[in-house]
């Protein structure tokens, strides 16, 4: 499913929303990787949303986080920060799917430990907006100002809209590099066993012994000479064939 955009979404936001939401549906997977995909989100999610001085993208496989894509070293060291504590607002926002505001670092009273640290490095408001991925994947889209108040009620708007559109992106380049790693993984296994075949077919024939008589000497080389079971098969095809 592509996130194409809505005649209703481009009205309710600035031309430079819109666009950028016409950007995140027009990404080719196929050209992409799934970092490259969420490196556009943060850079158009920079780009569009007002406020925004830096932008990154959580992402918690498995309940563990890491920052898939950023705009700058403060929106990294600050995600670092809140994972190695174990919580802050992206990873609120991210496990609890609500959206989290901070107008000020200076006054901010849910997280009192990060807030200070966040204000010194020069971050003083943040949004984090949920992105839900897949069954196992949650993630945040999170956008950090240089000033209080950066993100009034029109860029809270865009910031909302854009991680809706973005979540889509980002679930199907998940989804998009999974597919691709599994089929990846079935081809070389398959490869892998035909060349064992083939190994197994010389020794049987070399040696007159049996198909599991010659997968045990193929397994007793490769555990002598800890390699790989294929490679060891590849190596006696090779020598084979040469």
């Amino acid at each position: 499913m592509e996130p194409s955009l809505r005649a209703a979404d481009a009205a309710a936001v600035s031309p430079e929303v819109a666009l950028a939401l016409a950007e995140v549906g027009r990404i080719v997977l196929a050209d992409r990787t799934l970092d490259e995909v969420l490196e556009q989100v943060a850079l158009l999610a920079r780009k569009a949303i007002a406020g925004a001085s830096e932008v990154s993208v959580t992402l918690v496989v498995r309940d563990r986080p890491t920052t898939a894509a950023f705009t700058g070293p403060l929106a990294l060291e600050l995600d670092e920060r809140q994972y190695a504590a174990g919580f802050g607002p992206c990873l609120d926002a991210a496990r609890g799917g609500e959206m989290m505001v901070i107008a000020d670092m200076a006054t901010e009273a849910r997280w009192p430990r990060y807030c200070p640290a966040a204000l010194e490095r020069g971050a003083r408001s943040s949004l984090s907006v949920p992105l839900p991925v897949q069954e196992h994947v949650v993630g945040a889209l999170n956008i950090y100002g240089g000033v209080p108040d950066a993100f009034p009620a029109e860029s809270v708007r865009a910031g909302v809209l854009f991680a809706s559109y973005a979540a889509v992106a980002v679930a199907n380049a998940h989804l998009y590099a999974t597919t691709a790693e599994l089929a990846e993984g079935m081809r070389q296994a398959m490869t892998s066993r035909a060349v064992i075949e083939q190994a197994k077919g010389i020794l049987m024939a070399q040696r007159g012994c049996s198909a599991e008589e010659a997968f045990g000497q193929l397994t007793r080389v490769s555990q002598h000479a800890n390699r790989k079971l294929r490679e060891v098969a590849a190596d006696l095809v090779a020598r084979v064939q040469s």
